[in-house]
């Protein structure tokens, strides 16, 4: 009973949250220091208490859970007098609840997503009360303290700052729409959908996991969700055929690190980009979608290259969906879909707009099955898991990008952000190639150890300036930086959807990982071609350039997918891989 009262609980909080967020869409204009506080109060439970494993946990974190909210609330509460602070903070007591509110941040990203990104946060809040003490060119001037806390916390350029307003005003309503299209049918739909397409070729439970995970991962925007949703499913699937383990499990790791680049929706790292280029989201969409299409193709390449070698089997007909199933279950993410790009496209909505009237429609469709029928009772179970669920979701991004915002708030304050960039700028010699394999290397070993939306905010923060000086435009620099913050979901030693996938199957994870690496060569060739043929991500404005450019990066990298993985003399196979490397990077000469 005590279970269920909890549940019951914890689904009104997540009902509630999702009312706050949509209801800012329709509600008109809500001053930043109200939404913002607000959007902290309202996943403070779900970080410090939801989930804990023992009762000194749930304690612990309801206390501070109870004192980040009256912090939040007392904010939102005295917006106004607030504003007219300036970011100077007037007694000891808003001294205090600064301090505080930091400390909960900080903490809050800890209990979500370990240590690493809270200790770059402290070492960014040391260097900015210490680093006037800092000789030479990396020191800064010193700021008093309370200006200091100040704009970090009472006014919009720390926790408050823009990076929290996407988080409340966009990646919330997206991760919503996510959480309820995935409570029903729509993740079966997917299923059935990449069954039917790819179930009867060569290798087609690897190519049905492709499929698959590119569909659920634009949604999901989670790497390790989508390991875990759809490999559930696929992972069982290439077992039972023969398929070896470490290519299953590579196959499934690879498919879902892609769903973070695959429009339309991409994860909130689209929606952080649109805030920090001022692009358009339709137009980083259409600029992403040629990328992710050639980072399919290239993993379709591979496993054709690997089915080839162990004589991979398509999915025995029986095994595979009906026309019936799959006409029915695709409606379920179907419609959803239509009336957002609808709603996007043809009424020209903003993003979040269409995104609240697609969540409505998905609703609709959480009451009924796949039979097809209504069922009531079904659709409130199936709601009630979409509350807890978007409740939870909405919680971990948030605790990121508040704790990120920190970071971009001391960068800001301090000018340390241009001050990595000059040194990125002179350790490459003013040469763009040196300055773009040093923000690479940045962001892999980032990536390591923070979420890639975390990652990606970080790097570009202080190395997209410098790429920008030498060249780039700077939506090249951004999709260029977010695409290598990728790197670390399959590249060792920390590579989190290997981890996962190699554990669902039982196989050592190394060798999944090795595997991986060579079917998701595009992760690593296709940014690089971002840059070399920059009409890739013009199909927006030069469509008939960007599908030269597409062709050409294609069919470098299916030549060095099969030299890597197909069968050969090893003369023939290196044959490939220089071939297709040149046409990967024709664009250098093309453009």
């Amino acid at each position: 009973m005590q279970n269920l009262s909890a549940r019951h609980g914890w689904i009104a909080l997540g009902a509630f949250s999702c009312v706050f967020h949509i209801g800012l869409i329709f509600y008109g204009l809500v001053p930043n220091l109200v939404a913002r506080p607000l959007h902290m109060a309202l996943i403070l439970p779900w970080v410090f208490v939801f989930g804990s494993t023992s009762r000194l946990a749930t304690l612990s974190g309801a206390v501070i859970a109870a004192v980040g909210l009256a912090g939040c609330l007392w904010i939102a509460l005295n917006h106004q007098m607030l504003r007219n602070q300036y970011g100077f903070l007037e007694d000891r007591f808003q001294v205090a609840l600064a301090i505080t509110l930091l400390l909960i941040v900080m903490e809050g990203a800890r209990r979500m997503i370990g240590w690493p990104l809270p200790m770059v946060a402290l070492a960014a809040l040391l260097y900015g009360l210490y680093g006037q003490y800092i000789p030479g060119e990396f020191g800064h001037a010193g700021t008093p303290l309370r200006s200091f806390l100040g704009t970090l916390v009472v006014a919009e350029g720390g926790i408050w700052g823009s990076l929290t307003g996407v988080s409340v005003g966009v990646v919330a309503i997206f991760v919503i729409f996510g959480a309820v299209l995935n409570a029903g049918e729509a993740g079966q739909g997917f299923m059935n959908v990449a069954s039917a397409a790819a179930g009867r070729l060569k290798g087609g439970a690897a190519k049905v996991s492709v499929l698959s995970s590119a569909l659920f991962g634009s949604i999901s925007g989670s790497a390790s969700a989508n390991v875990a949703s759809t490999g559930a499913i696929t992972l069982p699937a290439m077992k039972k055929l023969g398929y070896p383990k470490r290519l299953a499990a590579a196959v499934e790791a690879v498919a879902s690190s892609g769903g973070q680049i695959m429009p339309p929706l991409m994860g909130a790292g689209a929606f952080v980009m649109v805030e920090l280029t001022g692009v358009p989201y339709a137009q980083i969409m259409l600029a992403a979608l040629l990328p992710a299409i050639l980072y399919f193709l290239a993993v379709w390449m591979g496993i054709n290259a690997y089915a080839e070698r162990y004589d991979l089997k398509a999915i025995p007909e029986d095994q595979r969906p009906t026309r019936r199933a799959v006409l029915i279950t695709s409606g379920f993410f179907m419609v959803p879909f239509s009336v957002l790009l609808f709603a996007m496209f043809a009424l020209g909505f903003t993003p979040q707009y269409a995104a609240a009237l697609a969540i409505f429609a998905a609703t609709l469709a959480l009451f009924c099955d796949a039979t097809p029928r209504i069922n009531i009772a079904q659709g409130f179970e199936r709601l009630g898991s979409a509350m807890i669920n978007a409740g939870k979701q909405v919680a971990m991004i948030a605790a990121i990008i508040l704790c990120a915002s920190i970071i971009i708030g001391v960068l800001g304050i301090t000018g340390l952000g241009v001050k990595i960039t000059s040194v990125i700028l002179s350790g490459s010699g003013g040469a763009l190639w040196p300055a773009l394999l040093l923000t690479a290397l940045a962001c892999l070993l980032l990536g390591m150890e923070v979420p890639t939306t975390a990652a990606y905010v970080i790097c570009v923060s202080v190395a997209g300036p410098a790429l920008i000086n030498l060249g780039l435009e700077p939506l090249q620099a951004h999709l260029f930086v977010f695409w290598f913050a990728l790197l670390s979901t399959i590249t060792p030693p920390v590579c989190g959807a290997v981890f996962i996938a190699a554990g669902m199957i039982e196989e050592n994870w190394l060798k999944v990982a090795l595997t991986a690496m060579a079917l998701g060569l595009g992760l690593y060739i296709i940014p690089l071609s971002m840059i070399a043929s920059p009409a890739l991500i013009r199909l927006s404005t030069e469509p008939f350039g960007a599908l030269i450019a597409f062709v050409h990066v294609g069919a470098g990298l299916s030549c060095m997918s099969y030299g890597l993985i197909g069968r050969g003399s090893i003369l023939r196979r290196a044959s490939l891989i220089c071939f297709g490397f040149g046409a990967a990077f024709a664009g250098l000469f093309l453009f």
